[in-house]
């Protein structure tokens, strides 16, 4: 066994071999045996030292082994993860909370239809090329700004009348019906009201007539593709009534007209 040198470890002169600093004088004289067996005896006392404490019960020795300790971390993951899913609901439903609470734009009300509707809606006319009353096919966008009255199953000679009379110079009035051609012979006039009436659906051979300036104009529309593509409902004895701009461009719908008080106002925007 080596022992201390005589100058404390320290080689001759009294510096530290290889710069290192010097140990503390509190630790004393350090020896350090060449069989370190030597040290059993310090070993068995920090033995002794660790295990001062109480010795474990059963159950401790139970619940440290492997198994139980992967366990419980499973069970501890599988409680954690209803916690989260828990936790993401209520942040979930107080975002919508405030979200529909959140002050929105104004929403305008949907239209209901009913018999009476009088519908607004913006959109373009169609563009559908009808049969004239001499059989020629016409562009109903071809006359505009212009009044569109469907009068299937309508008598409507007094609501054309007054439209006519109603509506501005260089404003156009088509009726459309489904009906082919009456059999009366063909006239011919300047006045309106010496052409054959609206009846019945029925397009007089008359194909177009001038008053005032005005211009009527008799159209059909063999499948009632226009009745359909603006979604009106079948006729009940009333007119349709489609007002539209010189730039093509729905005014406004009547799904159900009567009168011409129903579509005055309307004219005149025309």
């Amino acid at each position: 066994m080596a022992g201390a040198s005589d100058n404390d470890g320290r080689p001759p002169g009294g510096e530290s071999p290889d710069d290192l600093p010097d140990l503390p004088e509190e630790w004393g004289v350090i020896v350090i045996p060449d069989d370190l067996s030597e040290l059993a005896d310090e070993v068995e006392a920090v033995r002794a030292e660790l295990r001062t404490g109480p010795p474990l019960t059963r159950w401790q020795l139970f619940v440290r082994r492997p198994a139980i300790r992967r366990t419980r971390r499973f069970g501890s993951l599988l409680m954690r993860t209803p916690a989260l899913i828990v936790s993401v609901a209520v942040l979930v439903t107080i975002a919508s909370l405030f979200a529909s609470a959140w002050p929105g734009p104004a929403r305008q009300p949907a239209t209901q239809r009913t018999s009476g509707t009088t519908e607004s809606r913006v959109g373009r006319l169609p563009a559908l090329d009808l049969i004239g009353a001499d059989g020629q096919s016409a562009s109903i966008l071809g006359s505009l700004p212009a009044v569109l009255l469907l009068t299937d199953g309508c008598d409507c000679a007094r609501l054309l009348d007054d439209t006519v009379a109603a509506a501005a110079p260089g404003v156009t009035v088509l009726v459309i019906t489904t009906r082919g051609l009456s059999a009366s012979p063909s006239t011919t006039t300047s006045s309106l009201s010496a052409s054959p009436p609206v009846s019945a659906g029925v397009l007089p051979t008359l194909p177009t007539a001038h008053a005032g300036g005005k211009t009527v104009t008799f159209l059909q529309d063999r499948t009632d593709t226009l009745r359909h593509q603006l979604d009106l409902s079948d006729p009940d004895g009333t007119a349709a009534a489609i007002l539209v701009d010189k730039t093509g461009e729905i005014v406004r719908i009547h799904p159900r007209t009567a009168s011409i008080e129903t579509i005055r106002p309307d004219l005149a925007r025309l």
